[in-house]
């Protein structure tokens, strides 16, 4: 049992890439005082290849350098007790859990954890009962956590169910303020394709001119996930996208994303214009891109020019970027390429030198005015104005990492 008197202690549920990132995440901002990890079965065989692990990665390098940067400081590791899992890393305490995967059996209020972010993928139906035998988000809670953070969106099978506000999706910098501790115990952080269009939608719908919206539909180039193959393989039974059993190394893959269902559980006024999305995944390691195209009904200003330009677009950007969305929105006008953007601590970074508008015209005839009950006019043209805008997003620490810790320290700042 971890005893740490009144210490904030975070639960993490899983070590794959966001359980691992967020505990490096939490190293770094110490708004925790320790974390204890389930991992539910052996590393290695020893806590020091656990340790090794955990601070050791590709994408982002030794733990060491991303804390300290090229100070040339080490990383002071103290292993406690073997036996239990218990090591300290700089201060930080660390217990790992090696026993049960089923989160109703991981016993977080002996270990004092309140807050539990579940970074396994495998629980993400918040209204299955804690009974469950597969295990479930609920389980965390009979287990003693008292607010569970999934690190994916929900997929709720029964939508009798589903209740947003029972079960909300929340996303730091967009809608964290509604969370009420009164009520919600089980809330999805979202994807971070999500939480990357999220904030690139935001500054539109809440100006006037760019609020009206008459379609939306987005690309994310993706890079790739553990969910794809490294060589081709054969799909297990039931498999409906062959693609993702194709080689991550050698393709460009065609996929589907959920981002823009999720997005209405985020930003509810889309669900107005609707919003299509699909996902192109890319053999790279990390950071991908958002190609938002949106057509706005527009208007024309006193010398007949469209009102809704690309001048106006980026100016709204960066005045999100400098106010309400500072230090989560960037706008940049640097010729970045994806690399630049690897833990970026930004949920997107707007690509201003690719932000392009056109305004046309559509053309309502006598016949279509007649019958909407126009009859007096035999031709009306409405200028109807298409922005492309891109967006960079570290799809793994830099933007989906960053929120989903930001958003964790602030639900563990308001159950007190």
């Amino acid at each position: 049992m971890m005893r740490f008197n009144k210490k904030k202690i975070l639960g993490i549920n899983g070590l794959g890439r966001m359980g691992k990132l967020s505990l490096w995440y939490h190293l770094a901002t110490r708004e925790f005082d320790g974390a204890v990890i389930n991992v539910g079965r052996e590393v290695g065989k020893k806590l020091e290849d656990f340790i090794h692990t955990m601070i050791s990665d590709t994408t982002y390098g030794r733990l060491d350098a991303f804390l300290y940067g090229h100070s040339g400081r080490k990383l002071n590791i103290e292993i406690v007790d073997n036996a239990s899992g218990l090591f300290i890393i700089d201060g930080f305490t660390i217990k790992v859990l090696r026993t049960e995967r089923n989160p109703a059996k991981i016993n977080w209020q002996a270990e004092g954890v309140r807050v539990v972010v579940d970074c396994t993928g495998k629980f993400l139906d918040p209204t299955l009962s804690a009974q469950d035998p597969k295990g479930s988000l609920s389980g965390h809670l009979e287990a003693g956590g008292m607010k569970i953070i999934a690190s994916a969106p929900f997929k709720i099978k029964n939508p009798a169910l589903d209740d947003p506000d029972v079960y909300p999706t929340l996303i730091y910098g967009i809608n964290h303020l509604s969370f009420d501790p009164l009520k919600h115990h089980i809330i999805s952080a979202a994807s971070c394709t999500t939480t990357g269009l999220a904030h690139m939608i935001k500054p539109l719908l809440e100006d006037k001119e760019t609020s009206r919206v008459l379609t939306a539909s987005m690309s994310t180039v993706h890079a790739a996930t553990n969910t794809q193959s490294v060589l081709d393989s054969v799909p297990v039974t039931g498999t409906s996208d062959l693609r993702k059993n194709r080689s991550v190394l050698n393709n460009i893959i065609l996929s589907t994303t959920g981002a823009a269902k999720t997005l209405e559980r985020v930003i509810p006024e889309v669900v107005a214009f609707g919003f299509m999305a699909d996902s192109i995944r890319i053999p790279t390691s990390t950071v991908s891109l958002i190609a938002l195209n949106i057509t706005f009904n527009s208007r024309l200003d006193e010398n007949g020019m469209p009102y809704i330009n690309a001048d106006l677009i980026k100016s709204l950007y960066k005045t999100a970027a400098a106010g309400p969305q500072k230090d989560i929105l960037y706008f940049s006008e640097k010729q970045n390429v994806s690399s630049d953007i690897m833990g970026f601590p930004a949920a997107v970074v707007i690509e201003g030198n690719e932000l392009h508008t056109r305004t046309g015209f559509l053309q309502l005839n006598a016949e279509t005015l007649a019958h909407a009950g126009i009859k007096e006019l035999s031709e009306v043209n409405l200028p109807v104005t298409h922005a492309k805008i891109m967006g960079w997003y570290d799809n793994e620490y830099g933007s989906y990492v960053n929120s989903l810790g930001r958003l964790t320290n602030y639900i563990a700042s308001h159950i007190d």
